[in-house]
């Protein structure tokens, strides 16, 4: 695993796999595994690899998802898996995210791996 690299104000990458270097572009249909947690305590609350669960799919750099994850995202590649670290603030803010478990200004953490860019 590398050291941590910033992406923003707020949001760190650590690159775990490298992926195939080319980067994803805004409004690309990207589909992850992905597991989030708590940054403190590293509690997870959410994976795509759970049981019932499937990867997710959303369009990249257009808002569809928080911040942190979209910034961090856009930074990646087919095949790369990395974990994306967040403060409050990119992440679900002061409304934190209660159906998660998600407290108001949480810092987070995902685990990601693009499998498909389209």
């Amino acid at each position: 695993m590398s050291a941590a690299i910033p992406v923003s104000a707020g949001v760190t990458k650590t690159i775990i796999n490298p992926g195939d270097g080319n980067p994803i572009r805004r409004g690309a249909s990207v589909t992850v595994h992905c597991t989030g947690m708590l940054t403190e305590g590293l509690k997870k609350f959410w994976s795509t690899r759970d049981p019932g669960q499937s990867a997710f799919t959303f369009k990249a750099g257009v808002g569809q998802v928080i911040a942190g994850w979209d910034e961090g995202c856009m930074t990646m590649s087919l095949g790369e898996k990395a974990r994306i670290q967040m403060t409050g603030d990119k992440g679900y803010g002061s409304g934190g995210f209660p159906a998660w478990g998600i407290p108001p200004n949480a810092g987070l953490t995902f685990e990601l791996e693009v499998i498909r860019i389209q």
